[in-house]
């Protein structure tokens, strides 16, 4: 049976930018209220003025548990309740964890693990109260990992078995979890680095597909609402990134290691020095580690 979202309440964090706002605007014009949390109020007033006065936003940190509470509660008060939580929130450091502050690394694994977990825990009373879904957003990173990418590929991978525990936990209060598994997303996230490190195009561009193919947001957003119509316990996007998922027993082996470790001695000094002559720890667009962004 199809999840109807037509009239539900669909709470998404990080839905100022990206994934998010994409997600945010397909939802509503299939029908539900939307409420969006994020780090940049004038972003999310935009964007729900846009969507119409069904809707409502909310400054809100992910890691910071009193302003998640908040942010729970007036979503609450303006809609009356939640159906559904896309935990979207998410942020990636520029830089490899030897040339990079242990803060940065720590932010990257606390808004996207923690964050996710600190979102579920302001929200599971509410979602049970309508047997609601959980949409966990992991990525292609839980399946693979990449030199310059060990805080991100870490914090995914943990929000991927956060979420194979939790559905078990939530299972009998009728509560449904899905964990969401994309590529390579035109966002600004990705053009960032794509701006700031010439290597990193490279690299993609020597990868297979899904690895070093960049879908649209368009395309993310639909692959969320479809997974969520089905309370599905995976979401893939695109979906041959399902393959990748069922061959991590060899991505993670010593043979999997073996093309990453030809390329690495030579690939992370470039990544590296490229990241140091940017100047900056996060994207150019980037929250980072909390400041607002115009």
């Amino acid at each position: 049976m199809t999840y109807d979202i037509t009239g539900k309440v669909v709470l998404i964090t990080g839905a100022a930018r990206g994934i998010g706002e994409e997600t945010a605007r397909q939802a509503a014009a299939k029908g539900a209220r939307v409420a969006l949390l994020g780090l940049e109020p004038d972003r999310l007033e935009r964007i729900a003025g846009e969507l119409g006065d069904r809707h409502t936003w909310a400054t809100c940190d992910v890691t910071d548990q009193a302003s998640l509470d908040a942010a729970v509660k007036h979503t609450v008060g303006e809609l009356g309740g939640i159906d559904v939580v896309i935990a979207n929130a998410g942020i990636a450091n520029q830089g490899t964890v030897a040339e990079s502050p242990a803060d940065v690394i720590a932010r990257v694994m606390e808004v996207n693990l923690i964050g996710v977990a600190r979102t579920v825990s302001a929200t599971v009373a509410e979602v049970e109260k309508r047997r609601g879904y959980y949409l966990l957003v992991s990525s292609l990173a839980a399946f693979t990992a990449l030199p310059g990418m060990a805080a991100y590929c870490g914090s995914k991978a943990g929000v991927e078995n956060y979420g194979n525990a939790l559905r078990f936990e939530l299972a009998h209060r009728g509560i449904g979890v899905g964990t969401a598994h994309m590529g390579w997303i035109d966002t600004d996230l990705v053009r960032d680095v794509k701006a700031d490190s010439a290597t990193f195009e490279d690299t993609l561009k020597k990868l297979p597909p899904p690895l070093g193919s960049i879908a649209t947001v368009e395309e993310c957003g639909a692959g969320f609402l479809e997974g969520i119509a089905k309370r599905k316990r995976r979401v893939f996007v695109p979906k041959s990134v399902g393959l990748l998922a069922a061959l991590r027993p060899i991505t993670f082996s010593w043979l999997g290691d073996l093309p990453i470790l030809a390329q690495a001695k030579t690939m992370v000094p470039r990544l590296e020095e490229q990241f140091r002559n940017s100047g900056r720890q996060f994207g150019r667009t980037s929250v980072g580690m909390g400041e607002p962004k115009p």
